[in-house]
């Protein structure tokens, strides 16, 4: 039994996809940094649906080398075999949308890592654990590259797995176009249609455009060129016919090419092309290595390429399989698929990285709190930043490298514990609500976009809003505008958003109170990534709740409780109800942790040592409170 699906080999690069739509790249002022490179998009693409997918590539050794390599983790896919060259650079890609035919890209290839690849990068051992291997034509226009490839598909053949190869034609990448002109998709040349020529009867499978057929055949007439690579391949031809879907030929070659077998396309706007091919080959694959019919694979390969061609960039472009599932099963009112809200949102749940299914954390976002400590023993509020650090060290203390442990912080009084730690592994919330006000607003002004953008995309968005099922319509409808236009602003950005919402702090409360505020959110459009409640005092209370979110979003990160400054026994006792749930994935407590501690430090009554193991010891108790009341726990929501 093979334990990788499909390992693919060739082109990994860091696509710098410009923001601004429909000017030209001269003028384009902003990016968005992806991965990219056929065989990477197709390793995530894969990854997506659910296969085991690897990648065979090189990267360089610094920043852009070890983004790539880290995302590929964060995507599921194995990267035993991609080499860290000490020597060159990871390859870059800036590309942008021009408008609907015009997609203006310039490659940074010289001398770049994945063009260094060579035969002791394929391990035969490697090779033997995959049920195929997909190359890209590129990796077969150098001599070095091409014997790796050539030695990755003998081994393949001998071990009897499949081979496949993507065409994936780029005139700029053989030396036929200048730097310019990296969005010319042909050029013919005898030279190229030789290096390919030599090589088809290795696939079991030859995907490309009808251009890339052309320059495969040696011949810009689309039946001639698919009848010259079947005189010298037994593969199964798979021919991209744009909007007119896709063909595949398994034997004779016919007159035409609508004579092959199709599946069904889907009309949608175009928005982007670059990496369409490549989501179009991840549906593929998993249809062909799964050993679908053609009419499956097809409509998997094409509402993969769909989805791809209505979304900025590439591999982020392509689909999960639940949503690529949900989109064949109920499909979508938008020509636009990027503007199907409930289809982003899908995208969107079912893509985010970690696993964040069990949480403690430590939340000492605490402002005004911290000031009023302050103010009480006498001590400048320029110390509170300081405190700070010292909770983040106490937090990181606890954890040792454990997972699951995070924190809450705020960027006015913790800006140095969240630089500290940000890229720690630690998980990371970060309060945007002015304290205290009602109705909410925000501190970190009225231009949320631009605020947000400048923020890393590992932090969590999280704004605290006192509200009540009971408030006055211009209550509700003020606080609502806000949360609205920040939970706008948190996806654009790509942000997390953690929504903390507490209605004891404004009326009474029962069993229905919280699950009716949640629902209310979810109708307004409202989709938080996480959910902060205060302890829930019955089982009803916390199955409403439950039942709230699940109903509304199952793909929810879940649920954390918090503390109200509770003592450890009320939080333990607390924590035995909530601990039963699935979707309560853990507690955010603060002022349990750290208020002694603050205000012996903040007055000048123990060392920074003392008040780090004091605040380590509290959070490692309740840490241990948390985990003894999921020992038990059954999923009953």
């Amino acid at each position: 039994m093979k334990s990788l699906d499909v390992i693919t080999i060739g082109r990994s690069s860091v696509d710098l996809y410009g923001t601004q739509i429909g000017g030209r790249l001269e003028d384009m002022s902003s990016f968005n940094k992806y991965v990219g490179g056929s065989p990477t998009n197709i390793s995530v693409g894969t990854a997506r649906l659910g296969l085991k997918s690897a990648l065979i590539s090189r990267v360089g050794d610094e920043h852009m080398g070890r983004f790539i390599r880290e995302q590929l983790v964060k995507e599921g896919v194995c990267v035993d075999g991609l080499v860290t060259d000490k020597d060159r650079l990871t390859a870059l890609v800036i590309l942008g949308i021009r408008d609907k035919e015009k997609f203006p890209l310039i490659f940074y290839r010289e001398n770049c890592a994945d063009m260094a690849l060579c035969e002791d990068d394929i391990d035969p051992e490697f090779i033997a654990r995959s049920a195929c291997v997909t190359v890209t034509g590129t990796h077969l226009s150098h001599p070095r590259t091409e014997a790796a490839v050539l030695k990755a598909l003998r081994l393949a053949k001998e071990n009897g797995s499949r081979t496949a190869l993507d065409i994936d034609y780029r005139p700029n990448l053989w030396g036929l176009a200048g730097h310019g002109e990296g969005e010319e998709r042909f050029i013919a040349s005898e030279k190229v249609t030789d290096a390919l020529h030599r090589h088809l009867h290795l696939f079991d499978l030859i995907v490309g455009t009808e251009e890339e057929f052309h320059i495969a055949g040696g011949s810009t007439d689309t039946p001639e060129a698919l009848c010259a690579v079947r005189k010298v391949s037994e593969a199964v031809l798979v021919c991209k016919r744009g909007p007119m879907g896709a063909v595949v030929f398994e034997d004779e070659i016919g007159a035409s090419p609508d004579e092959g077998k199709s599946g069904p396309g889907f009309p949608i706007e175009v928005f982007n092309v670059l990496g369409a091919g490549d989501g179009f080959m991840s549906g593929l694959l998993r249809g062909w290595l799964k050993d679908e019919s053609w009419e499956t694979t097809l409509t998997l390969a094409n509402a993969c390429g769909a989805f791809a061609v209505s979304r900025h960039g590439c591999a982020p472009a392509y689909p999960s399989w639940e949503e690529l599932q949900w989109f064949l099963d109920n499909g979508s009112c938008e020509h636009a698929l990027r503007k199907d809200r409930k289809l982003e949102q899908i995208h969107w749940s079912t893509n985010r990285k970690g696993d964040w299914s069990n949480m403690k954390v430590f939340a000492f976002d605490h402002r005004a709190q911290l000031e009023d400590i302050a103010v009480k023993v006498g001590a400048s509020e320029n110390k509170i930043p300081e405190f700070k650090e010292l909770c983040l060290k106490a937090a990181q203390q606890v954890r040792a490298g454990g997972g699951g442990y995070g924190i809450l912080c705020d960027g006015r009084l913790g800006e140095e514990a969240l630089f500290r730690a940000t890229g720690s592994g630690l998980w990371i919330g970060r309060p945007v609500e002015l304290p205290g006000s009602r109705p909410l607003e925000l501190e970190i002004g009225p231009d949320l976009g631009s605020q947000l953008a400048e923020w890393p995309v590992e932090h969590v968005v999280k704004a605290l809003c006192f509200c009540h099922p009971d408030d006055s319509a211009e209550m509700k409808a003020r606080q609502e505008e806000t949360i609205l236009r920040l939970a706008h602003a948190c996806r654009e950005n790509n942000l997390e958003f953690l929504l903390e919402i507490i209605p004891s702090r404004v009326g009474q409360v029962d069993d229905v109170t919280t699950a009716t505020i949640i629902r209310r959110f979810y109708d307004l459009g409202v989709y938080p990534d996480w959910w902060k409640l205060e302890p829930l005092k019955s089982d009803t209370g916390w199955q409403n709740v439950c039942d709230a979110i699940k109903k509304n979003d199952p793909w929810c990160r879940g649920i954390v409780v918090l503390g109200l400054d509770a003592p450890v026994e009320e939080l333990s006792a607390s924590f035995e109800v909530a601990g039963k749930y699935d979707l309560v994935k853990g507690f955010a407590v603060g002022r349990t942790i750290f208020a002694e501690a603050a205000e012996k430090w903040l007055g000048g009554t123990i060392s920074d040592s003392e008040a780090v193991a004091d605040m380590a010891a509290k959070f490692e108790v309740l840490g241990s409170v948390w985990e003894r009341a999921r020992v038990d726990k059954k999923e009953v929501a």
